[in-house]
Protein backbone atom coordinates (compact mmCIF):
# COMPACT_ATOMS: atom_id res chain seq x y z
CA UNK A 1 0.00 0.00 0.00
CA UNK A 2 1.35 3.56 -0.99
CA UNK A 3 1.62 6.45 1.07
CA UNK A 4 -1.49 8.25 -1.18
CA UNK A 5 -3.64 4.81 -0.63
CA UNK A 6 -3.14 5.62 2.83
CA UNK A 7 -3.81 8.93 2.87
CA UNK A 8 -7.00 7.96 0.60
CA UNK A 9 -8.13 5.52 3.76
CA UNK A 10 -7.85 7.99 6.03
CA UNK A 11 -9.52 10.30 5.07
CA UNK A 12 -12.21 8.28 3.14
CA UNK A 13 -12.94 4.58 5.51
CA UNK A 14 -15.02 2.35 4.08
CA UNK A 15 -17.56 0.65 5.47
CA UNK A 16 -17.26 -2.82 3.81
CA UNK A 17 -14.92 -5.80 5.75
CA UNK A 18 -11.51 -5.37 4.50
CA UNK A 19 -8.44 -7.81 3.69
CA UNK A 20 -5.88 -7.71 6.22
CA UNK A 21 -2.49 -6.58 5.10
CA UNK A 22 0.56 -5.91 7.19
CA UNK A 23 0.38 -2.43 6.19
CA UNK A 24 -3.18 -2.45 7.89
CA UNK A 25 -2.13 -3.63 10.89
CA UNK A 26 0.62 -2.03 11.68
CA UNK A 27 -1.34 1.35 10.55
CA UNK A 28 -4.19 0.41 12.82
CA UNK A 29 -1.52 -0.67 16.27
CA UNK A 30 0.60 2.53 15.31
CA UNK A 31 -2.47 4.77 15.19
CA UNK A 32 -4.35 3.00 18.61
CA UNK A 33 -0.80 3.58 20.25
CA UNK A 34 -0.38 7.09 19.48
CA UNK A 35 -4.15 7.89 20.92
CA UNK A 36 -3.68 5.57 23.76
CA UNK A 37 -1.00 7.43 24.63
CA UNK A 38 -3.18 10.44 24.32
CA UNK A 39 -5.32 9.13 26.87
CA UNK A 40 -2.73 8.38 29.02
CA UNK A 41 -1.34 11.57 29.33
CA UNK A 42 -5.11 12.78 30.10
CA UNK A 43 -6.05 10.60 32.84
CA UNK A 44 -2.46 11.31 34.44
CA UNK A 45 -3.31 15.12 34.18
CA UNK A 46 -7.16 14.99 35.80
CA UNK A 47 -6.79 12.23 38.27
CA UNK A 48 -8.50 13.69 41.47
CA UNK A 49 -7.99 10.43 43.47
CA UNK A 50 -6.41 8.72 46.55
CA UNK A 51 -3.56 7.42 44.97
CA UNK A 52 -2.45 7.45 41.53
CA UNK A 53 -1.99 3.94 40.12
CA UNK A 54 0.64 4.13 37.05
CA UNK A 55 -0.29 0.61 36.00
CA UNK A 56 -4.03 1.32 35.23
CA UNK A 57 -2.93 3.97 33.03
CA UNK A 58 -0.55 1.60 31.48
CA UNK A 59 -3.23 -1.03 31.09
CA UNK A 60 -5.69 2.17 29.34
CA UNK A 61 -2.46 1.98 26.27
CA UNK A 62 -2.57 -2.19 26.55
CA UNK A 63 -6.86 -2.09 26.52
CA UNK A 64 -6.99 0.01 22.94
CA UNK A 65 -3.78 -2.12 21.65
CA UNK A 66 -5.22 -5.66 22.46
CA UNK A 67 -8.89 -4.55 21.86
CA UNK A 68 -7.58 -3.19 18.18
CA UNK A 69 -6.54 -6.71 17.54
CA UNK A 70 -9.67 -8.43 18.42
CA UNK A 71 -11.54 -6.01 16.09
CA UNK A 72 -9.28 -6.09 12.79
CA UNK A 73 -10.62 -9.75 12.48
CA UNK A 74 -14.03 -8.83 13.12
CA UNK A 75 -13.54 -6.56 10.12
CA UNK A 76 -12.14 -8.81 7.56
CA UNK A 77 -14.58 -11.52 7.77
CA UNK A 78 -18.18 -11.57 8.24
CA UNK A 79 -18.01 -15.58 9.73
CA UNK A 80 -15.42 -14.92 11.77
CA UNK A 81 -17.03 -11.46 13.49
CA UNK A 82 -20.10 -13.74 14.38
CA UNK A 83 -18.02 -16.25 15.80
CA UNK A 84 -15.94 -13.28 18.08
CA UNK A 85 -18.66 -12.12 19.30
CA UNK A 86 -20.29 -15.27 20.56
CA UNK A 87 -16.43 -16.18 22.24
CA UNK A 88 -16.35 -12.27 23.74
CA UNK A 89 -19.71 -12.55 25.16
CA UNK A 90 -18.86 -15.59 27.72
CA UNK A 91 -15.92 -13.29 29.00
CA UNK A 92 -16.45 -11.59 32.78
CA UNK A 93 -14.07 -9.45 34.35
CA UNK A 94 -14.33 -9.67 37.89
CA UNK A 95 -12.01 -6.70 38.79
CA UNK A 96 -14.32 -3.36 40.50
CA UNK A 97 -13.90 -0.45 39.34
CA UNK A 98 -14.71 2.03 42.35
CA UNK A 99 -13.89 5.27 40.73
CA UNK A 100 -16.42 6.01 37.93
CA UNK A 101 -13.62 8.24 36.19
CA UNK A 102 -11.50 5.00 35.73
CA UNK A 103 -14.35 3.44 33.98
CA UNK A 104 -14.81 6.47 31.40
CA UNK A 105 -11.41 6.45 30.38
CA UNK A 106 -11.18 2.59 30.28
CA UNK A 107 -14.83 2.72 27.95
CA UNK A 108 -12.49 5.61 25.82
CA UNK A 109 -9.54 3.00 25.18
CA UNK A 110 -11.50 0.53 24.06
CA UNK A 111 -13.83 2.87 21.88
CA UNK A 112 -10.34 3.94 20.46
CA UNK A 113 -9.18 0.39 20.14
CA UNK A 114 -12.32 -0.58 18.29
CA UNK A 115 -12.63 2.50 16.04
CA UNK A 116 -9.16 2.30 14.99
CA UNK A 117 -9.52 -1.90 14.02
CA UNK A 118 -12.33 -0.92 12.09
CA UNK A 119 -9.95 1.22 10.13
CA UNK A 120 -11.83 4.70 10.85
CA UNK A 121 -9.08 6.16 11.86
CA UNK A 122 -9.77 9.88 11.08
CA UNK A 123 -13.06 9.40 14.21
CA UNK A 124 -9.62 8.37 16.56
CA UNK A 125 -8.03 10.83 16.09
CA UNK A 126 -10.31 13.84 15.53
CA UNK A 127 -12.66 12.90 18.32
CA UNK A 128 -10.00 11.77 21.05
CA UNK A 129 -8.46 15.55 21.29
CA UNK A 130 -12.22 16.85 21.44
CA UNK A 131 -12.52 14.65 24.38
CA UNK A 132 -9.36 15.29 26.12
CA UNK A 133 -10.13 19.09 26.08
CA UNK A 134 -13.36 18.53 27.77
CA UNK A 135 -11.72 16.31 30.34
CA UNK A 136 -9.56 18.97 31.02
CA UNK A 137 -12.27 21.78 31.38
CA UNK A 138 -14.63 19.66 33.62
CA UNK A 139 -11.16 18.55 36.07
CA UNK A 140 -10.70 22.25 36.39
CA UNK A 141 -13.89 23.87 36.75
CA UNK A 142 -15.32 23.66 40.46
CA UNK A 143 -19.13 22.56 40.35
CA UNK A 144 -18.70 22.06 44.14
CA UNK A 145 -18.87 25.20 46.56
CA UNK A 146 -17.74 22.45 50.09
CA UNK A 147 -15.98 19.61 49.81
CA UNK A 148 -16.21 16.63 51.89
CA UNK A 149 -13.64 15.94 54.66
CA UNK A 150 -13.95 12.98 57.47
CA UNK A 151 -13.79 14.89 61.15
CA UNK A 152 -12.17 12.15 63.66
CA UNK A 153 -12.62 13.74 67.54
CA UNK A 154 -11.28 12.14 70.89
CA UNK A 155 -13.11 13.51 74.01
CA UNK A 156 -13.66 12.60 77.38
CA UNK A 157 -17.33 12.03 78.72
CA UNK A 158 -17.67 15.42 79.98
CA UNK A 159 -17.17 16.92 76.20
CA UNK A 160 -19.89 14.97 74.96
CA UNK A 161 -22.74 18.01 75.70
CA UNK A 162 -20.21 20.59 74.03
CA UNK A 163 -19.61 18.18 70.81
CA UNK A 164 -23.28 17.86 69.75
CA UNK A 165 -23.91 21.67 69.81
CA UNK A 166 -20.65 21.70 68.31
CA UNK A 167 -21.70 19.48 65.17
CA UNK A 168 -25.76 19.59 65.21
CA UNK A 169 -26.28 18.49 62.01
CA UNK A 170 -23.31 16.25 60.43
CA UNK A 171 -23.24 12.89 59.77
CA UNK A 172 -22.36 10.26 61.89
CA UNK A 173 -19.50 7.40 60.09
CA UNK A 174 -18.56 5.79 63.67
CA UNK A 175 -18.83 6.63 67.28
CA UNK A 176 -16.31 4.42 69.34
CA UNK A 177 -16.71 4.55 73.06
CA UNK A 178 -13.69 3.48 75.57
CA UNK A 179 -12.50 3.48 79.18
CA UNK A 180 -10.27 6.64 77.89
CA UNK A 181 -13.31 8.40 76.08
CA UNK A 182 -15.12 8.68 72.68
CA UNK A 183 -13.29 8.39 69.59
CA UNK A 184 -15.96 10.08 67.01
CA UNK A 185 -16.06 9.90 63.52
CA UNK A 186 -18.10 12.70 61.50
CA UNK A 187 -18.55 13.70 57.80
CA UNK A 188 -18.63 17.30 57.62
CA UNK A 189 -18.81 19.41 54.20
CA UNK A 190 -16.11 22.68 54.12
CA UNK A 191 -14.38 25.18 52.06
CA UNK A 192 -10.26 23.93 52.03
CA UNK A 193 -9.87 27.52 53.31
CA UNK A 194 -12.40 26.90 56.31
CA UNK A 195 -10.80 23.93 57.37
CA UNK A 196 -8.73 26.17 60.57
CA UNK A 197 -12.07 26.16 62.29
CA UNK A 198 -11.45 22.69 63.38
CA UNK A 199 -9.17 24.20 66.06
CA UNK A 200 -11.95 25.93 67.36
CA UNK A 201 -12.78 22.13 69.33
CA UNK A 202 -9.57 21.81 70.91
CA UNK A 203 -11.01 24.91 72.62
CA UNK A 204 -13.37 22.36 74.58
CA UNK A 205 -13.01 21.64 77.56
CA UNK A 206 -12.49 17.41 77.66
CA UNK A 207 -11.58 17.62 73.58
CA UNK A 208 -8.16 15.75 73.16
CA UNK A 209 -7.56 15.95 69.65
CA UNK A 210 -9.33 16.52 66.04
CA UNK A 211 -8.06 15.21 62.77
CA UNK A 212 -9.53 16.20 59.50
CA UNK A 213 -8.97 14.05 56.87
CA UNK A 214 -9.62 14.72 53.02
CA UNK A 215 -12.08 11.62 51.38
CA UNK A 216 -13.81 11.54 48.22
CA UNK A 217 -17.43 10.75 49.55
CA UNK A 218 -17.31 6.99 48.53
CA UNK A 219 -17.65 5.26 51.24
CA UNK A 220 -21.14 4.33 52.69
Amino acid sequence: MTLEELIDEFMNPVNAYQSLTVDRVLLSLIITFTVTLFIFYVYRKTFKGVIYTRNFNIGLVLTGLVVTLVTLPISSNIALSLGMVGALSIVRFRTAIKDPADIVFTFWAIAVGIISGAGLYMIAIVGSPVIGFFMFVLSRANFRTNDPYLLVVHYTDQAEESIQKALPEHKIRSRTVTADGVELMVEVRMKAKDTPQVDKLLKIKGVNDAALVSYNADVS
